[in-house]
């Protein structure tokens, strides 16, 4: 088979958290009580005002193409919301929806990354940004936070990480998969870097926008010094609880709109016609069950951290945003209980999947291997389960 597949693929690494989400499901298809902290997954419903909007399209006959970066209407609801909440002054004409954010991101980068070109990636990060810059045939230059800042990236070291090369700048706030939330202040000057380089761009990820348990939320894009300089990408997954109805979007200046909409148009053209209804209900109609959700996932963050500061070698933070926690484990690295040896991160995870039958992440893929990711995503009595077996489990560590 390696004489089939291109070597593109061969170097591809998969998902780890898709990968451990296929593991905890064949373990739980044999019977085992598997709680699973694995996926970036809402636990809620999908809203019914959304899903009302989608019974409809599908009665009125919205079962047809559309252009290839959505109907009209809901470029134009979106473009609204980004300048109402985010500050951002684009038109429809900005505006490009996807097969879900990752197909937004993938679509940015091939549509920039040339050959050799460096994207600085804040670390830790969600998995697949290596992955993609990688089929760019770009350079991933990551730059790492320290758990002791809150896995904050300084803009000193921004600053340094910047060469030549340099294409663009990727990151995500509220951070995957640490919860990392960046204050204006901290993104002006991140934005006062950039703005000296105006042939670099700014990837700013926030889906996680609406679960942010700041007071503030701020966009980089909306600083005028690099507002055509910032792509910003976002969605519907996590704010709406619409994993599976697969919607996420850019705005960008028409030059990068238009350069996504060509290579979307080579690889999947628009997105679910019915899905693009039930996104147009989700941005334009009531956002209190979103609240609703963001008020339940800061109570599970104060129940996870609460309990697993019972649990001696884990060290923790405070996540400012998001549904994660990303402790570090090293302090477990090197111990044994007679039948599992525990040297790395995905060690201790799959002797929690096996043993304790929680499923975690570990953090190699997201640049941290010391470190694992928890999903609060769940309800409080899994949480609090969880958490005990893993107490249990971890104490016959020695």
């Amino acid at each position: 088979m390696q004489k089939v597949l291109s070597e593109r693929i061969i170097n591809l690494e998969e998902s780890q958290t898709l990968e451990m989400a296929a593991k905890a499901r064949a373990l739980a298809a044999k019977g085992v009580d598997v709680i699973k902290l694995s996926l970036g997954e809402p636990d809620f419903f999908t809203p019914a005002h959304i899903k009302e909007a989608a019974k409809k399209a599908i009665d009125d006959n919205f079962t047809f193409y559309t252009p290839v970066a959505a109907y009209p209407e809901l470029r134009e609801a979106i473009a609204q919301k980004l300048s109402r909440d985010n500050g951002l002054t684009w038109k429809a004409e900005n505006i490009v929806v996807s097969t879900g954010a990752k197909q937004s991101l993938i679509n940015v980068v091939l549509s920039i990354v040339n050959p050799n070109d460096e994207v600085i990636v804040l670390a830790p990060y969600w998995v697949s940004y290596i992955p993609m810059i990688q089929l760019a045939e770009g350079k991933a230059v990551i730059v790492n936070g320290d758990i002791k800042n809150g896995f904050k990236v300084t803009p000193e070291q921004l600053k340094a990480a910047i060469t030549p090369k340099t294409k663009a700048i990727m990151y995500s706030s509220p951070s995957n998969p640490t919860g990392t939330v960046y204050t204006k202040s901290e993104l002006k000057a991140f934005a006062d870097i950039i703005a000296e380089h105006k042939d670099i761009f700014i990837i700013a990820d926030e889906i996680y926008e609406y679960i942010c348990f700041e007071d503030e939320y701020f966009s980089i894009g909306a600083f005028e010094n690099v507002r055509n300089q910032t792509i910003t990408v976002n969605g519907f997954s996590k704010g709406y609880a619409m994993t599976g109805w697969r919607v996420g979007y850019i705005g960008a200046n028409k030059e990068i709109a238009d350069a996504c909409i060509k290579m979307q148009g080579q690889f999947t053209s628009a997105t679910c016609s019915i899905a693009q209804k039930a996104a147009y209900a989700a941005i334009t109609g009531d956002m209190s069950v979103t609240k609703e959700m963001k008020t339940a996932y800061l109570r599970r963050r104060d129940l996870v951290l609460s309990l697993l500061k019972d649990i001696e070698g884990i060290k923790t933070y405070i996540p400012q945003g998001a549904f994660y926690i990303f402790p570090d484990v090293s302090a477990f690295f090197g111990k044994t209980d007679g039948k599992y040896t525990i040297k790395t991160s995905n060690d201790l995870c799959m002797y929690l999947l096996n043993e304790a039958h929680v499923a975690l992440v570990d953090g190699e893929g997201f640049g941290a291997p010391e470190c694992v990711r928890i999903s609060f995503a769940a309800s409080d009595e899994e949480l609090k389960e969880a958490m005990r077996r893993m107490k249990e489990k971890l104490a016959l560590l020695k």
